[in-house]
């Protein structure tokens, strides 16, 4: 397997396709993070993955949410007292169009 690495001159070209302004300082650390990102991407590629099911989650997962209950529900006079405006039952607010 070819040992991929990213070169100096490919991270000045994404930052200015990306439009930043990156600092020498920027550029070696960035090279040196991206090179490492690489090389650890490398080492996984050699594990053996054979008897490794395809998942999507590496744990299971499953609908924790209740069932909908119907209860009982503030008074509308009591939600309406502390609105700014209200008109027949209903919050009034500014009309968007």
């Amino acid at each position: 397997m070819n040992e991929v690495k990213i070169s100096r001159e490919e991270v000045e070209h994404v930052a200015f396709l990306a439009r930043l302004a990156l600092t020498e300082e920027e550029l070696v650390t960035n090279t040196e993070q991206l090179n490492s990102i690489l090389d650890y991407a490398a080492m996984l590629e050699k594990l053996n993955t054979d008897d490794i099911k395809p998942t999507a989650h590496a744990v299971p997962l499953h609908n924790v949410l209740r069932e909908d209950q119907v209860k009982p529900s503030m008074a509308r006079e009591k939600v309406l007292a502390n609105a700014p405006d209200a008109q027949d039952g209903f919050f009034k607010v500014p009309r968007i169009v």
